[in-house]
């Protein structure tokens, strides 16, 4: 398939006084796959919508292969969209669902035929072309509505919460098989969703968005590990946050002093990033607790005063110096799980400390 590169440039959107999307630029090259990711309000749908063509921008371009299609009607765009509710009709047969933008475009009765039997085919759809929407799972019905959008194999794919209708074990199944046929097509794809895991999971680049400014665009292991701003931080994936007073020297080694008396040593270059940083970041997976935290540069005691069994992990919340509490996940095979109200040592690496700014 075609994979142009999408430009979005300056974008902004108003609405009466509200500037719901301001001043949003980033370029996604041919045939990767991009996350719009924030909270309800954050300007993620907005921007898909003005990519689509459903809401016309208050200033800024859009990019498609080079030519500026603020101008070009919907469906002169040459985009496929998945909505979250997929919109089949409902009176339709599978395959009249998604041989129906063929039909559109006039195509021959053979090439919609051909065309429909390949896409139903890249889904796993293959036997159930007479069905109708109302004999098919969520996941089927979902594969529909990706066939639909695929079949006249549009310049760029849009999905608007692909997963929002699913169940946790089925999202998870479909977020690998969508990212895989995305791969496969080389389809250059834009998905919006709240979902900071399934962001993780499907994208080649994630664009975190808050009040309608983008607060980050990167990979996401570097926007996971090397957050831009406590936002980012506290919204992809679960963190802890120091508060940071002052920075210190002890032992000869910067330290950074939390508001809560927390001591935290830090190699040289966190700390030269850090000094004009409010907060210190520490993920809970990168806390040793027991045995796994005496050898840490980092150690101090604490008590257990909350202990969740999720399974694969086991979830602590411990209090330590000066009544700062630290989230702390533990593989749920490293032992019993210490229980609530016993003391404990927790520790972690200077690497691991992330300066962000507030």
């Amino acid at each position: 398939m075609n994979a142009p590169t999408l430009e979005v440039s300056q974008l902004d959107k108003i609405f009466g006084h509200s500037k719901v999307v301001d001043d949003v630029s980033f370029t996604l090259a041919g045939g990767e796959l991009l996350t719009l990711l924030g909270p309800s309000g954050s300007g993620k749908t907005t921007t898909m919508r003005m990519i689509a063509g459903f809401e016309r921008p208050s200033g800024g371009s859009i990019r498609l292969a080079g030519v500026n299609i603020i101008e070009q009607p919907v469906h002169r765009r040459d985009i496929g969209v998945v909505f979250q509710q997929y919109a089949l009709f409902p009176h339709l047969s599978v395959a009249r669902n998604v041989a129906y933008p063929l039909e559109m475009r006039r195509l021959t009765t053979a090439e919609i035929s051909r065309r429909v039997e390949r896409a139903l085919a890249m889904v796993r759809l293959t036997g159930l072309e007479g069905r109708l929407p109302r004999e098919l799972s969520g996941g089927q019905q979902q594969r529909v509505a990706l066939a639909r959008a695929i079949v006249f194999e549009p310049r760029l794919l849009l999905m608007d919460e692909p997963m929002g209708a699913l169940d946790k074990r089925l999202r998870e199944l479909m977020q690998v098989e969508i990212r895989d046929l995305q791969r496969e097509l080389g389809i250059t794809t834009v998905s919006v969703t709240h979902d900071q895991v399934e962001a993780l999971v499907m994208s080649d680049l994630i664009a975190v968005l808050d009040g309608g400014v983008l607060q980050q665009l990167g990979k996401p292991l570097d926007v996971y590990q090397r957050p831009a701003n406590r936002f980012v931080a506290d919204f992809l994936g679960e963190s802890n946050l120091l508060e940071i007073d002052r920075w210190d020297v002890r032992d000869g080694r910067p330290t950074a002093m939390s508001k809560g008396g927390l001591a935290t040593l830090a190699d040289s270059q966190t700390a030269a990033n850090g000094q004009p940083s409010a907060w210190l970041i520490i993920r809970p997976e990168s806390i040793g607790i027991g045995a796994a935290a005496e050898a840490l540069p980092n150690r101090c005691d604490g008590e257990v005063v909350e202990s969740l069994y999720v399974g694969d992990l086991v979830k602590y919340k411990v209090m330590v110096a000066g009544g700062e509490h630290l989230v702390v996940k533990a593989l749920a095979s490293s032992g019993a799980p210490e229980p609530i109200g016993s003391r404990v040592r927790v520790g972690w690496r200077t690497e691991h400390c992330l300066p962000v700014a507030a």
